[in-house]
């Protein structure tokens, strides 16, 4: 191992980390979601709460747990369709990522009084975490991993469209579970979340297409 890929492994620790802290001390104490496969992993813990009495999971946030569960099919396709480096590195990440989710002390009040403050600072250190990932030719896993697949699979394919309709689909049942304020910031953190991701990860683009091309 060349310091390069100790670099790159760096990069995905740190920026899994980054990304489930943002979650944990801005978003989650909030009530607001995540979007992808972490909104969806979220939804299903709150559900289980409010709905089948599982007070027990207040104590620990089971999100990342639910998260990395739904992840392992898309494990499977990342090790299989497109590289073995890409799938380790994710694989390390979301593991990362599942660790600090369940780690992480949740607050019991918000850091910051201006819920919109905490959406954009939550953004801002979510959204760099997942770039850095991005930028380590590694992912964040769920839509990453289906992305990078499908783009491979299909000339046409936009992996923008495919964020847009799962996250449309999270945040209209967070409309219909809870409320519509909830849906809007909740949005507004994503908005950051994705701006901040291209920003970090743009300059990258290039070398991490070359390497998901080969499928070492």
């Amino acid at each position: 191992m060349d310091k390069n890929d100790i670099k790159q492994f760096a990069g995905v620790i740190i920026g899994g980390f980054l990304f489930a802290l943002s979650v944990n001390l801005f978003i989650v104490p909030l009530d607001l979601y995540s979007g992808g496969i972490i909104g969806i992993a979220q939804i299903i813990r709150t559900l289980m709460i409010q709905y089948l009495g599982l007070d027990i999971l207040n104590s620990f946030d089971i999100a990342g747990i639910i998260n990395f569960l739904i992840n392992i099919p898309l494990f499977i396709m990342a090790y299989r369709s497109i590289s073995r480096k890409f799938f380790i590195k994710t694989l390390l990440c979301v593991i990362v990522q599942t660790v600090s989710f369940t780690l992480i002390m949740i607050p019991q009040t918000a850091i910051l009084d201006d819920v919109l403050a905490s959406c954009v600072i939550g953004g801002l250190i979510g959204g760099f975490g997942i770039g850095l990932a991005l930028r380590s030719s590694g992912s964040g896993g769920g839509l990453d991993i289906l992305g990078v697949y499908f783009t491979k699979k299909f000339d046409n394919f936009s992996v923008g469209k495919l964020s847009l309709i799962v996250n449309a689909f999270v945040y209209i049942v967070c409309a219909i579970l809870f409320d519509v304020s909830t849906a809007i910031y909740s949005i507004i953190y994503m908005a950051c979340f994705s701006l901040v991701v291209d920003k970090t990860h743009y300059q990258n683009i290039n070398i991490t297409c070359m390497i998901f091309s080969k499928n070492e």
